[in-house]
């Protein structure tokens, strides 16, 4: 199935001409729940990795805090499907029983968790996007993209990431039974698999990215002055509310585009190896839209909406979670996509 979104309520360059040329294209990647197999761009599904190549490990300490419960992905997958068939149990009959008894005793004993586990880390499959589906920074004779992390918190909170470029032509055997970790910090580490349906659309910089007259002209309510008084209070408290919610950076899943800086400003972004600017790649988004991104939702979700599983927001298909409703946006390289590329969590 493909995903529209709906077109923008007002068009901004009509009423600041300035910002025209600073438009980019973004690829919104709508994640869906789905099967997605090694030859899909997706979310949480196999990755097309090589059988001779060695499986990536974190091997660096893992912080272990006192209150902290670690699951097994197993665990996880069978406490997300009692959720669902609960989710459905209800729909079906409003006066059915919320759990079973099985269900209740399969939540209690995953509740307890799983003993911590000290040794090195085999990291887990985010996603992959081929670039016949997405465009990204990338050498010549890449045409694969494969995002895995540690699914444990680092230097911040948030899993440390890791890239691989690959020619998918080139993998002809592939790894059928990767490792996976014996335990999870957070659930919300584990990827629902998911399929994308992309799509381009238009982006312009964040407020904070923008010369300060600008951002004056974008404050100024007399400037949006020729909108219809009720469509304008519609959309937004303030000018600046419209335009950063409704008119700058799409939410969600996405690649390409502008970077979004909330709540912290702008920040350097130079590529730490050859100091070239560093450009939007992937952002891992906690959830498809939120109450002030409405606008953004797709024309599809508003006439057939699809549900989220029990315990998850509304548009949260992929059941990530960055430090609690961030967004994770990498930066990569876009003269050398495979130096070391930028983590940012806004």
């Amino acid at each position: 199935m493909s995903f529209t979104t709906p077109p923008r309520p007002f068009d901004v360059t009509a009423l600041f001409p300035q910002l025209a040329p600073l438009a980019r294209t973004a690829t919104r990647l709508h994640p869906r729940p789905g099967s997605p197999t090694v030859h899909d761009s997706h979310v949480g599904g196999p990755l097309l990795w090589p059988a001779d190549e060695p499986w990536p490990y974190c091997d660096e300490p893992h912080d272990r805090h006192a209150s902290t419960v670690v699951h097994a992905p197993g665990d996880v997958r069978l406490l997300r499907r009692d959720l669902a068939a609960a989710d459905e149990r209800l729909r079906l009959d409003p006066e059915a029983p919320g759990y079973t008894p099985g269900e209740l005793e399969t939540w209690e004993r995953i509740k307890v968790g799983r003993p911590w586990f000290d040794g090195p880390v085999p990291l887990l499959p985010v996603s992959q996007l081929y670039a016949r589906d997405v465009p990204f920074p990338r050498s010549a004779d890449a045409d694969l993209l494969q995002v895995l992390w540690c699914p444990f918190d680092h230097a911040m909170a948030h899993p440390k990431t890791a890239l691989f470029w690959r020619s998918s032509a080139t993998v002809t055997d592939v790894l059928d039974a990767p490792p996976e970790p014996p335990v999870i910090q957070s659930a919300h580490y584990l990827p629902e698999p998911c399929l994308f349906s992309p799509e381009q659309v238009t982006e312009y910089p964040h407020p904070r990215e923008l010369d300060k007259e600008l951002r004056d002209q974008l404050d100024d309510r007399s400037r949006w002055e020729v909108i219809d008084p009720i469509q304008y209070n519609a959309y937004a408290y303030d000018p600046g509310e419209l335009y950063l919610n409704n008119l700058s950076t799409a939410p969600g899943w996405k690649s390409g585009g502008w970077t979004r800086w909330d709540p912290t400003d702008p920040v350097d972004l130079s590529c730490p190896e050859c100091a070239t600017e560093a450009v939007p790649l992937l952002t891992i988004a906690s959830s498809e839209w939120d109450s002030g991104s409405e606008t953004w939702i797709a024309e599809e979700n508003r006439t057939i909406p699809m549900p989220v599983p029990l315990g998850t927001s509304d548009g949260n298909f992929t059941k990530i979670d960055i430090a609690g409703g961030y967004n994770l946006q990498l930066h990569a390289c876009p003269s050398y996509p495979d130096h070391p590329h930028i983590e940012l969590i806004q």
